[in-house]
């Protein structure tokens, strides 16, 4: 029996190691067993040259688009415009697919997916894994107001002529039905961890001890070191706490504000531990290792955008502190599930606070970290989700053949 194609339009993709990338790759290559999946990819940071290739079922075809540092907003561009030149080639050559996904990852990649859909008369997946401009103006990333215009009419053009649009959160199908879109064609399906894959380890494991980590009370940031993290307010916390001797910040990662993060660090003279991106087999004891996550978010982004990396830090049943406004998605979770606390973002004196009394013993951590266990294998284990986006594509499909 002919299995039916689907296309995928997404500027990251394996072997990136962007958030957006890994959890496509792990999207496309559970779907490949009952759809024909082909990707159209970019170049990741040149590590990966233009190719066409078949891995794990998927057939990728990476263009050559740019792929310059990511930090300055104008080079950005440049990637994104590049791949969208280079992608609208490829889906004009590909075999007429049945249904198309496009992920918003660069942001007006829907306008490609749109023309696509209309091209091949298939219908069309939107996925939104942030909300642009508005993360953009929010963060003062962007304050040219046509560019503003701009985009904003790019992104509500394809909102309103997708067949269907996944959101990753609550408020973000709020935000993008007051952009126009159709809330009766908005499915909201939040992104995931792989549970089995990180499984709770000793938080006295052999990562820990690598970095001199025994005997302390870590606080951990892993993820990205952007300008939505609010990571100066984590680092400013810590002057308040300095009389607490085993206390020990770990800052994993990277991102456009590492290097502003590292010299605000020595300035304040403050003793923290900046490491790499850790390997993929070694993220179950790295995450491990914390007595305590810190997940932020800056202040007016509820909506906007949704830390996945959360989802990790509960699967191996640690708590949280979030920071962040208490309508953002992480905020919701976090209180709904009783996994750790929310303090507002900001407010790096209420995020002492809370570290500290997490630090004196006065909240039950393992119970917390029991918590979000429970909620990461019901709600967002990787086959839960894989299995929402199986039914939307199945739905979109059934749609469109009996209105043919």
């Amino acid at each position: 029996m002919t299995k039916p194609r689907l296309l995928v339009l997404n500027q990251y993709y394996w072997p990136g190691i962007e958030a957006t990338g890994n959890l496509l790759t792990q999207l496309c290559e559970s779907l490949a067993g009952e759809y024909d999946v082909t990707v159209v990819t970019g170049t990741v940071d040149g590590a990966a040259k233009p190719e066409r290739r078949e891995r794990n079922g998927v057939r990728i075809i990476r263009v050559g688009s740019t792929a310059y540092d990511r930090r300055r907003l104008i080079l950005r561009g440049l990637n994104y415009l590049s791949f969208v030149a280079l992608a609208a080639r490829e889906t004009v050559r590909a075999p007429r697919p049945d249904v198309i996904l496009a992920m918003s990852d660069p942001p007006f990649v829907g306008t490609l997916g749109v023309l696509a859909a209309r091209r091949h008369g298939a219908p069309l997946v939107l996925v939104l894994h942030d909300v642009f401009p508005e993360i953009a103006v929010e963060l003062g990333r962007l304050t040219n107001p046509l560019l503003i215009s701009v985009l904003d009419r790019a992104v509500g053009f394809s909102l309103k002529r997708a067949d269907r649009v996944v959101a990753i959160g609550e408020t973000m199908g709020r935000r993008l039905v007051a952009k126009g879109a159709d809330p009766a064609q908005i499915h909201v399906i939040q992104n995931w961890t792989d549970t089995k894959a990180l499984p709770p380890q000793p938080r006295d494991n052999a990562w820990s001890r690598e970095q001199g980590l025994e005997g302390r009370f870590v606080v951990m940031h892993s993820g990205n070191v952007g300008h939505a993290q609010d990571l100066d307010s984590l680092v400013r916390a810590f002057t308040f706490l300095r009389d607490l001797s085993d206390l020990r910040l770990v800052v994993i990662g990277s991102g456009a504000r590492h290097a502003e993060l590292v010299r605000l660090a020595g300035r304040l003279e403050l003793e923290i531990l900046f490491l790499p991106y850790q390997p993929r087999e070694r993220l179950a004891e790295s995450l491990s290792a914390a007595d305590l996550h810190v997940v932020g978010l800056a202040s007016g982004l509820a909506g906007f955008v949704v830390p996945s990396r959360m989802y990790g830090v509960l699967s191996v049943a640690r708590p949280v502190i979030v920071a962040a406004d208490a309508e953002s998605e992480t905020a919701r979770i976090v209180q709904e599930t009783g996994c750790g606390l929310v303090v507002p973002p900001g407010r790096p004196e209420l995020l002492a606070e809370a570290i500290r009394a997490a630090h004196d013993g006065e909240l039950d951590l393992a119970e917390m970290g029991r918590r979000g266990r429970e909620y990461a294998e019901r709600e967002a284990d990787r086959p839960v989700a894989i299995g929402r986006y199986r039914r939307v594509l199945d739905e979109v499909r059934r749609a469109r053949r009996a209105s043919t």
